[in-house]
């Protein structure tokens, strides 16, 4: 579904990607993982439009995406929830669901029921800002945002940074039942190994700015933990 090719990006006059290559099939859960510093982040704001690539091939469904702008990327079924959640403090929590709602293919004025079931916290503080929302509950608005828009992939940065343990867990359920029974494709970048193995189907560890291993979730052996995660 998503093909990245010789990938490429530098920020200040400091390369951060290098000629990095990656692949996501459809319908699978993919967990990006690396020490800080690693080039992760950079590499989903490269794939959601938020971040000029100095040279490289992005592919979606086989077509390029690169010289695409952010919107134009959601307009195609990307969802991204950033790191950090970045949602509008002063916003309800309805509006700022609403505003996925002009990146939707059919047209749709209302927000999706489904967004209520998975996240039901959302619908009892409809009217509610987002600033007041406790951080787990703007992770689950975060996400709800993204989902919105109805989207062929799910891309995650950190979902859980912040968040207390019961939320955790929540999310950790709704990534999966969105990968298992909906069929979503989902990109994940996350620092806590347990909630990787937990949700994740795959892995792809980055060093210095390239995938280094790519493989199933269950051959992240202790032998690749120390050499690529441990601090």
């Amino acid at each position: 579904m998503i093909r990245i090719e010789k990938l490429n990006q530098k920020y200040g006059g400091t390369q951060i990607l290098w000629d990095l290559d990656l692949d996501v099939e459809k319908g699978s859960c993919t967990c990006i993982m690396g020490r800080n510093g690693a080039g992760k982040t950079t590499l989903l704001k490269c794939l959601m439009g938020l971040l000029p690539a100095s040279d490289g091939r992005i592919l979606f469904g086989g077509k390029p995406i690169e010289g695409r702008a952010a919107q134009a990327r959601a307009h195609l079924g990307i969802g991204y929830v950033p790191q950090g959640r970045d949602i509008f403090p002063l916003l309800t929590v309805e509006e700022n669901l609403q505003i996925g709602l002009p990146a939707r293919k059919d047209k749709a004025r209302r927000i999706p029921q489904r967004i209520f079931e998975l996240f039901p916290v959302l619908k009892d503080m409809l009217h509610r800002r987002g600033g007041d929302l406790s951080g787990g509950q703007q992770q689950q608005l975060a996400i709800g945002r993204a989902l919105v828009i109805d989207p062929k992939v799910l891309i995650l940065d950190e979902p859980n940074e912040g968040i207390q343990p019961n939320i955790v867990r929540q999310i950790g359920d709704v990534i999966r039942m969105l990968n298992e029974e909906d069929g979503l494709t989902v990109i994940l970048v996350e620092q806590k190994l347990g909630f990787a193995r937990r949700v994740g189907r795959e892995f792809r560890l980055m060093q210095k700015g390239r995938i280094v291993a790519a493989d199933q979730m269950a051959k992240l052996d202790d032998g690749l933990i120390r050499q690529y995660l441990a601090v």
